[in-house]
């Protein structure tokens, strides 16, 4: 990202920019919390602002940028910082097998680790650090253990605490303990729209509100911190997804979500010559519809009915189903891929998925078909989860979509190779 990519900051990119600087009335403060719609410029500033301070206030320390995971921290945070660094005359090293950049100007030579806070398991990969700040990119989909650890590791005297986020539940941990309590804790809170971002072409707001509806448009779109309710997929329309697949597939995969007393589903998807997904056929068993609870081999089977004679280059398994993916294995004919499984964002995928018309179902998916018209968010949980019900064909689209349309952060085909 070159500079004349930027034209100018809004007066609240800069507010982020300057907060910490002597002429600053935020100087005083403990923290900059940064929230609001996507693409609203807050990442970019924050970023920038947090290594011009590093530099301003200290000398060989070390820092933390944090993310979700690692890779989405190098896409979302180094891919456009690091040319911009270097254009502006600092020296950026990255390290990649120790997940450090160090970054020098002039004299002064400053170490920024990256972590990943995706699970409880993360707080101890940054416990027992030193740190004169740390950056925490999308710090909602963060687990608080992680977050508070982080936090703990900011003891060097003037270090300072960096959020943004895009809003999620109202309930979220987050929410309640810091934009709430934002001044109690001496922390500049900035609400930031896509009118914070003067870099922002019509063209590109109109297409990004248009993608998203019901309360992820509120959310992503508003930047506002609002509950789930109703249908999952309020977009989905027969009138508009139910249609056979045009042409001849030129790739073919199979999702599946496996039940032994919960039904299974499997969907065979092929590609058109359209560039649309259909999920063509679909194989749904419910036990205890049936009354028949079918062995691993029995929905084996299944699966193979499901395929026919087609060339299927993978699939893609609910991750817990392990007794399943072994027997799919020890047959020898189709290559197995764990599913992504993280719910939110699978939802947020298909959601787009259907927005974009990227992917279409047959007539004949009609469990599927029913199940769209059934799926719901469980309006009584203070996360956003939809209902236990009606979910298990939804469940195998979203392993599809999310792993094979819009792929996972370590890459599909990178890492599902088996030797």
């Amino acid at each position: 990202m070159p500079l004349s990519d930027f034209g100018r900051f809004s007066a609240k990119q800069l507010t982020v920019l300057t907060w910490w600087c002597d002429n600053s009335p935020h100087r005083g403060c403990d923290a900059i919390l940064c929230d609001g719609a996507v693409r609203s410029g807050k990442t970019v500033c924050m970023t920038l602002s947090f290594i011009f301070w590093a530099f301003y206030r200290f000398t060989d320390t070390s820092f933390a940028l944090c993310g979700k995971t690692i890779a989405s921290l190098r896409r979302n945070i180094l891919a456009p910082m690091l040319p911009l660094l270097r254009e502006l005359g600092f020296e950026c090293t990255e390290k990649l097998s120790h997940n450090v950049v160090e970054i020098r100007r002039d004299n002064v030579t400053l170490r920024f680790y990256l972590f990943g806070g995706k699970d409880e398991g993360s707080a101890a990969l940054i416990q027992g650090m030193t740190l004169g700040g740390v950056l925490m990119d999308e710090v909602a989909l963060m687990p608080r253990s992680f977050v508070e650890q982080a936090m703990a590791r900011c003891s060097l005297p003037g270090a300072k605490l960096w959020f943004n986020c895009n809003p999620e539940n109202p309930y979220h941990w987050f929410y309640r303990e810091w934009v709430v309590h934002a001044r109690r804790k001496n922390c500049l809170y900035l609400h930031f729209t896509m009118d914070d971002n003067p870099s922002l072409s019509a063209d590109v707001r109109r297409r990004y509100e248009n993608l998203y509806s019901g309360a992820f448009y509120e959310r992503f779109i508003r930047g506002r911190w609002v509950n789930v309710s109703g249908l999952v997929y309020p977009m989905f329309s027969t009138q508009q997804h139910v249609a056979s697949l045009q042409g001849t597939p030129c790739r073919l995969f199979i999702s599946c979500d496996y039940g032994t007393v919960n039904p299974s589903s499997f969907g065979l998807w092929g590609l058109g010559t359209d560039g649309v997904w259909t999920r063509m056929r679909e194989y749904y068993h419910d036990s205890r519809k049936t009354g028949e609870q079918r062995t691993d081999e029995e929905h084996y089977a299944g699966l193979e009915a499901l395929a026919d004679s087609r060339q299927i280059e993978a699939v893609i398994v609910d991750p817990s189903a392990a007794s399943f993916m072994a027997c799919i294995r020890r047959h020898g004919r189709f290559r197995v891929v764990p599913a992504d499984n993280d719910v939110l964002d699978g939802i947020r995928n298909v959601s787009c998925a259907l927005k974009e018309n990227r992917i279409r179902i047959d007539p004949s998916c009609k469990d599927t078909i029913r199940e769209f018209a059934l799926y719901r968010w469980d309006e009584n949980s203070a996360r956003d989860v939809p209902k236990k019900q009606n979910d298990h064909a939804m469940d195998d689209l979203r392993y599809f979509v999310t792993t094979v349309l819009t792929g996972t952060d370590d890459g599909f085909y990178s890492v599902a190779v088996e030797r």
